[in-house]
């Protein structure tokens, strides 16, 4: 609706001139167009004392989405804020995977409170979500579906369809269950009404789906919904009995949540669960400080190295000025090659069983880049260094060095770049930690040891 920044800004300030002046029923009118996502968002840039009176002029509908989109600091004030009848009519509004993920977000405090006033079914609901494991379907499913029986008529599902359809997560798709609740087919509603009346559900429901079981890995249910498209997947037991569904929303959100967490890993950085800034300077200390120690010490490595070199250096000087570049094209392309090979295991694209495949690739790229990059480097010294600069230090043997290092560095960084995040996995850690930081120590001490090992042989150092 808002297309540029200003225009926010403009909302923002009428609402805040709205609030002050007690106009609390253009506010009103202001705010029913808005889409819950942009009333949250309004809700943030307000003063904490304002969104609980945002949130009373809401209808009681609109007034639970926005709930749902607040994060949930502004979350457990606006609970904190509200009486037990408005905090039992939020609980009522919102649907049972929603209310999961505030309980798991709250104090102990205010987790006591919402149960004390949710009613028997949505308590008993949430407890039983919360048994499974934090990273499984079972956590981010939701037990509000329709479900029919193969003995239904079209007419006689529709009738179900309308009568709990208004509490249910999504009825765009209903799944039909045996006496058991074993799962057995399902059935679009575009199925549905395209039917005649009298059609038996058993005979226009589809028998060949796609089901997920409770412990599975939540990240993989996420990526089978992306991969075929669906709205929903169903949630079976180990027998097959059908006990929630997960829908699309639920899956994007387990994927922003686990890009995030690979990219932090990818920098160094312990995964957190805050935005930005709404995490404390002691908080983002704590996430940074180990990895930073960890590869400082590891970095001693590459001092070490220097140390037992220090000789050939000192009798040429020269090598010292072309460390740096040796260092940072290993880092670089090692980054290059571990940050596509993450990319693909986290899309399922490579397994460690390809892990052959992906380094003759890799290591084709690395001479096709490590040729190429060296003539650049030795026309470079050459005609720049030793010409324009008129060092004579830069011979073409210590040229010749550098190259040669440079194609060899460039090769054992793809190598390594390609292969520690497939081994990563194998191994059953996370691939993204194996990224940038990482590879880039390992690399750094590879490159000195291949640059002085050619230096000794090239130049009798």
């Amino acid at each position: 609706m808002f297309e540029s920044e200003n225009k926010w800004e403009e909302l923002v300030e009428r609402v805040e001139d709205l609030v002050s002046r007690k106009r609390y029923a253009e506010l009103r009118d202001l705010l029913l167009p808005l889409e819950a996502a942009d009333i949250a968002w309004l809700c943030d840039e307000l003063d904490e004392r304002a969104p609980i009176l945002v949130f009373r002029l809401l209808p009681k509908e609109l007034a639970a989405e926005v709930f749902v989109e607040l994060d949930s600091d502004e979350q457990e004030l606006l609970i904190r804020g509200f009486s037990n009848s408005e905090l039992k009519e939020v609980l009522d509004e919102l649907y049972l995977d929603d209310a999961v993920d505030i309980v798991e977000e709250m104090p102990a405090g205010v987790v006591k409170r919402i149960l004390q006033h949710a009613d028997p079914e949505t308590r008993k609901g949430i407890n039983e979500i919360l048994k499974y494991p934090d990273d499984s379907t079972g956590s981010i499913m939701t037990t509000e579906f329709v479900d029919l029986k193969e003995t239904m008529t079209v007419a006689d599902a529709l009738k179900r369809i309308r009568r709990t359809g208004p509490d249910k997560e999504t009825i765009n798709v209903s799944y039909v269950i045996d006496d058991e609740r074993r799962l057995i087919g399902l059935l679009t509603i575009r199925t549905l009404l395209l039917a005649e009346e009298d059609d038996v559900i058993g005979d226009i429901m589809e028998r060949n789906f796609i089901a997920v079981q409770t412990l599975d890995d939540q990240e993989t249910t996420a990526r089978a919904l992306s991969k075929y498209d669906f709205l929903a997947l169903p949630v079976v037991d180990t027998e097959n009995r059908l006990v929630g569904i997960v829908t699309v929303d639920d899956a994007m959100d387990v994927l922003q949540e686990e890009v995030t967490e690979d990219i932090e890993k990818m920098a160094a950085i312990l995964p957190g669960d805050k935005p930005y800034l709404k995490t404390g300077v002691f908080e983002t200390w704590k996430a940074r400080t180990p990895w930073l120690m960890l590869l400082m010490l590891s970095a001693t490595f590459t001092g070490i190295i220097l140390t037992h070199f220090e000789t050939s250096l000192m009798a040429c000087a020269i090598l010292t000025s072309f460390v740096p570049m040796l260092s940072g094209t290993g880092g670089n392309s090692g980054t290059q090659a571990s940050t596509a090979v993450i990319r693909s295991l986290s899309l399922g694209e490579v397994r460690f069983s390809d892990l052959l495949q992906v380094v003759w690739k890799e290591l084709r790229v690395a001479l096709c880049c490590g040729i190429c990059l060296a003539a650049a480097n030795f026309v470079k010294m050459l005609l720049i260094d030793r010409w324009l600069l008129r060092n004579p230090t830069v011979t073409p043997q210590v040229a010749l060095v550098v190259c040669a290092t440079l194609i060899c560095t460039v090769v054992c960084a793809k190598l390594v770049g390609c292969s520690l995040p497939l081994l990563a996995k194998k191994l059953g850690f996370d691939p993204a930690v194996m990224a940038s930081p990482f590879i880039t120590t390992i690399v750094d001490a590879l490159s000195l040891l291949i640059y002085f090992q050619v230096a000794s042989m090239v130049l009798g150092l």
